[in-house]
């Protein structure tokens, strides 16, 4: 992945956006934008971001602080949730007015609401999400299968880590039940035929953390970019691993969709540790299919022209804005103003 985060580039995103755009965007018939004037501009913006620690609330109090200073609103302010599952409830009951989320969560729900009159709707693919699967380095686990029998942390609920985790036990071909359920009780898709491998909790990043180092739970499963400052603190302070996660991605293409791809958490993404593949997932900047044209418009023009202030400080801008990758939502259907937005800055 290019390297996206340092002034170097940011001169000619516009002629990169340009270059990027042409082939997605050809031949799309697109509406004009609505005004948006200091007049009819809102007065508050929430953007629905993540739990503390991660880049989801990171990203979202540094795109609230943007939307803020360059007069898209008022005031704009970011909202602690549970994550992506969590942010689109806020999104769709009217909540939140933007909001992060991974693009197999955003699927989810698109398929859930169908032609719902108030919908779902991508403004971006604003950085890619990289699934952790964390043990203490000197657990002795080397690989997914050696989980079996362990207990392990698969995010909150109403998190995007919930969601994928499940699916991830599936496509290994293990089973897995609510630590200290009978042996009767079984949890995945077709695991009803196969016995009980892997005992989950629901713990989200702080609290899976503070159970990893207190042996609590043997694996960590958590779905951010890299470095998470949460991860990379207590690497530094306990010595943590990560497991390769990719050689399930076919399987998990297969069973649940084109929106997991295989990425490399680098060497010295976080201190002390190798390079590992792993599961990748889109994460996309929403909105409601009826939030009006002139903010949606505006947003876009952040995201383009003053995506400097959108990197949190811990990225090692690995995954942050990607001018050609802006407009590659993992089809889930650009709101029409962003999608004309996007072919004002092409053209």
């Amino acid at each position: 992945m290019a390297d996206l985060t340092g002034a170097r580039g940011l001169p000619r995103r516009r002629t990169v956006l340009k270059a990027g755009l042409a082939a997605g965007l050809a031949g799309v018939l697109l509406p004009g934008l609505g005004a948006c004037t200091p007049e009819n501009r809102p007065s508050t913006l929430t953007v629905a971001g993540g739990e503390p620690g991660g880049f989801y609330l990171e990203f979202s109090t540094l795109l609230a602080e943007s939307l803020q200073r360059h007069g898209v609103a008022d005031d704009a302010v970011a909202l602690t949730t549970g994550g992506s599952l969590d942010n689109l409830q806020h999104l769709l009951t009217g909540k939140a007015t933007f909001a992060v989320a991974l693009a197999d969560a955003a699927a989810q729900q698109l398929a859930a609401t169908g032609t719902s009159d108030v919908g779902i709707a991508a403004l971006g693919k604003v950085y890619e999400n990289y699934v952790h699967c964390v043990v203490r380095k000197n657990s002795g686990i080397r690989n997914f299968t050696d989980l079996a029998g362990r207990t392990v942390a698969v995010g909150q609920p109403g998190s995007g880590t919930s969601l994928i985790t499940p699916r991830l036990i599936d496509a290994a071909g293990l089973a897995s039940a609510p630590a200290g359920a009978g042996a009767g009780a079984q949890a995945g898709a077709g695991a009803r035929a196969r016995e009980i491998t892997i005992s989950v909790v629901n713990l989200g990043l702080n609290d899976g953390l503070d159970a990893l180092q207190g042996s609590s739970v043997d694996a960590l499963f958590w779905s951010g970019g890299v470095p998470t400052a949460a991860i990379a603190a207590a690497n530094k302070e306990a010595g943590l691993a990560f497991l390769d996660l990719s050689a399930l991605i076919p399987a998990m293409r297969t069973r649940y969709g084109v929106f997991y791809d295989r990425v490399l958490i680098p060497e010295g993404g976080y201190e002390g540790t190798p390079a590992v593949w792993t599961v990748g997932v889109a994460n996309l900047l929403l909105c409601r299919n009826d939030l009006d044209d002139g903010t949606v418009k505006k947003t876009v023009e952040l995201l383009v022209d003053h995506a400097q202030e959108l990197i949190p400080r811990s990225s090692l801008g690995l995954q942050f804005l990607s001018p050609e990758s802006l407009i590659n939502t993992a089809g889930l259907p650009l709101h029409p103003a962003a999608a004309a937005a996007y072919r004002t800055l092409h053209g």
